[in-house]
Formats: C-alpha cells, structure tokens, sequence
C-alpha cells in the first residue's frame, strides 16, 4: 500500500512522515512538494518525494499516480487561493484513481463562524462530490499558535485576548501528526469524521498553566475586540493580521472550538495530553 502525505516539507507534513516511518510497516510512504531538492533527508530514509504545485493540476495528477490514500494538509493563503488549490488536489485525486483522502479540516468545519472554516467546508465538499473514501481530520486548535502568548508570557508580559471564557482544544501539533498517521495506517479506514479535539480550556486556564511550568505567575487580561485590536496594531501587525487575530477572537468566545469529542483519544490509542504537559514539551 502506498501513503502519499503532501506538503511535505511543512511543520505538519514532516511530522506526519515521521509518525509513519516510526511504525516500521511495509508501507510505501511517499510525499509532495514544491521543491523537493528540500526534502534530500526523507528521501534518504527511504520516503519517495514527489514534484507537486496546488497551483499545477497535471503535477498532481502524477505525483498522485499509484497512491492507495492520500493526505492532503490545507494549504497557506488567503481563503480564495487555498479553495482553488485544495479543489485542484481533489480533482487530482480523483483523476488519479486514489482510494481514499484524508483531509486536514478544523473543528466543527461544516457549521463553524471561524473565518478559515470557508475553507474547510468548500473542501470537504469536494471531496464529498468527488466519490472518493475519506476521513476529515477536524484539527481544534495547534497549541503552537499560541507562541506569541507564551513568548511574551516568558517575558513577563500578560497574555492579553478578547476571547473572554472561549474555550479551546488546544493540543501539539505532534500529536495531530500521530492522529493522521494512525488513520492513515488502519487496515480499513472507519470514520468519516474526526472531531480531534484536546482537553478543552480557556486563556485563563492557558495562563494558569503556563505560570505552574514557568513557575512564575502569568497574568491574563480579558478585553473588548476593539482594545485587543489597538493592541495588536500597537505592537505593529498590519490590519490584515489584526482582523483575523480579532475575528478568531471573536469566534473562540462564541464556542467555535468548543467541541467535545473523545475521538482524539481513540485514534490515538491514549488520551490526549494535558495543556502543562504540552507546554512542558513545547517551550523544553
């Protein structure tokens, strides 16, 4: 069986190959980029790379030649750039004759207010259209996004958000890397939705937490989005960054990534970590 993960030379692409050679299976593990002359070191622990461009269908469709399942991690971009490249892999998949997406996606997708869930959903649509056997990963939230907080917070400056008592599924992206290769690798794929969800917690349990790995007391201030939003444009983000910070913001306090599930634990065979023993990991 051959296993094609694409963007392969990304945060969650590179930890994914490595979760799949870790198995040590006779599975044939391939992997898509840009510019593969990055990615010598998969090829020399035997991962075949692949030319592959979101932006080029007919290199899709080749380097997907042969492929039994597919994963394809959501690209970068603005939402317009990100459905015509996903809506072009989907395609590819389907020319190609691949049995069976599974598809980075985020939490609650089909009925999410997040701003990047527009993406999500136009994409699991595709692949619903297209016929083909799949999985949609459903990926809370990175525990990586977080860095500027946590930066700051070692700095001694407060976590400061206008997500109010939001709450968050936050968990290493290392461990959703595991979630996709497990699903991946089952002899035959059961779900067509994972809802991967870690412990849900607020910024002020985010905080708290932080303090007792820091040792140190961390301070959270709840604001409106409007003195988040000055904040922001004070520390110098463009108004782009700022918009999508607030509106995430916006959205984390409405419940968008409030989504229990115990998926998260069975595919990975344990439960999930705990947000101290996350960030333990994340700032060693």
């Amino acid at each position: 069986m051959t296993i094609l993960v694409t963007g392969a030379n990304g945060h969650l692409g590179k930890l994914v190959v490595d979760a799949l050679l870790a198995k040590k299976t006779d599975q044939k593990i391939a992997v898509t980029t840009r510019e593969p002359e990055k990615a010598s070191e998969l090829a020399a622990r035997g991962v075949e790379v692949r030319f592959g461009d979101f932006d080029d269908p007919s290199s899709l469709k080749k380097a997907f030649s042969g492929v039994d399942r597919l994963l394809i991690i959501s690209t970068d971009g603005d939402n317009e750039t990100r459905i015509r490249q996903h809506g072009n892999a989907v395609q590819a998949a389907q020319d190609a004759g691949v049995g069976y997406i599974a598809y980075t996606s985020i939490a609650n997708a089909s009925k999410s207010n997040l701003s990047l869930a527009e993406v999500h959903r136009a994409t699991e649509a595709a692949i619903l259209k297209s016929g083909i056997a799949h999985s949609f990963l459903r990926n809370n939230w990175y525990l990586e996004n977080e860095m500027g907080f946590i930066q700051a917070a070692k700095a001694g400056a407060p976590i400061v958000t206008s997500a109010g008592q939001g709450k968050v599924g936050w968990a290493l992206r290392s461990e959703y890397a595991l979630a996709a290769a497990n699903v991946l690798s089952q002899n035959t794929p059961t779900k067509n939705i994972y809802e991967l969800s870690g412990p849900l917690a607020t910024y002020e349990d985010l905080g708290a937490a932080l303090s007792k790995v820091l040792g140190k007391p961390v301070t959270v201030q709840l604001v409106e989005d409007g003195a988040y939003a000055k904040g922001l444009a004070a520390n110098g983000f463009p108004s782009f960054v700022v918009d999508f910070f607030v509106g995430a913001a916006e959205s984390i306090r409405g419940g968008a990534l409030a989504v229990e599930s115990n998926d998260f634990a069975e595919v990975l065979g344990r439960p999930v970590k705990s947000l101290s023993e996350s960030l333990k990991e994340l700032i060693a």
